[in-house]
């Protein structure tokens, strides 16, 4: 675990159906589909999430500030999971957001919000200060005044008030391709969709040297 270069907090399902297609969708450690309807094959429209695995992001990547070592930041997230609620939202939607295709949660957006932010101001000394680098992946000359602040504040521009969770399905999708894409991922996804869906643990996810993120430890939330 001490050789992950980052860690992030996210939400992963549980085993189960909608773990699965999840997975084979994205191509992780599973086979993906050919869905009828698609205009290139998955593989070729989920080179992203792929590499991120399907998850929903509460904490974002970061790397570790010099004197936090991975098991504290494993146990400050287990601490945090057991003073922390579940969350319940009424089901999953497909949306398109600005380009990439991705599952939003219905009827929960107060609670999501309260549960970002408590997991950002509780992980927040754990992070090392972004670097110059970091900063300019974030192009800062694309986000709002309040989108920097946060940024420069906590590490990240889309926490607190800005903070909107998804499910990322696929890469950013050009305009003719976004429609049927999403026609055969609401018929793929249609049977598998929780109702409701419920956010249940803080899962805790390294990033290995060569880039890819591994689930390490799921904590219930148990507050």
């Amino acid at each position: 675990m001490d050789q992950m270069t980052r860690f992030a907090v996210y939400y992963a399902p549980r085993p189960g159906a909608f773990a699965d297609t999840a997975a084979g969708w994205l191509g992780v450690a599973l086979p993906q589909p050919a869905l009828p309807g698609l205009p290139r094959p998955a593989a070729a429209i989920t080179t992203d999430p792929r590499r991120y695995g399907f998850h929903g992001t509460i904490r974002a990547p970061f790397r570790p500030a010099p004197a936090q070592s991975a098991r504290i930041i494993a146990d400050r997230v287990a601490s945090l999971a057991a003073r922390l609620s579940p969350v319940t939202c009424d089901g999953l939607r497909l949306e398109n957001l600005h380009g990439f295709l991705a599952l939003t949660p219905v009827g929960c957006e107060a609670a999501l919000l309260a549960l970002g932010a408590a997991v950002v101001e509780g992980t927040d000394d754990l992070r090392a200060a972004l670097s110059t680098a970091e900063i300019a992946r974030r192009r800062p000359e694309r986000l709002t005044q309040r989108q920097r602040a946060l940024m420069e504040r906590w590490g990240y521009p889309f926490v607190m008030e800005e903070f909107r969770f998804h499910l990322t399905l696929t890469d950013r999708l050009p305009e003719d391709e976004a429609a049927p894409v999403m026609a055969a991922l609401a018929a793929h996804f249609a049977p598998v969709l929780p109702h409701p869906f419920v956010i249940e643990d803080l899962c805790l996810f390294g990033e290995d040297a060569a880039g890819r993120f591994h689930l390490l430890h799921r904590y219930p939330l148990s507050g």
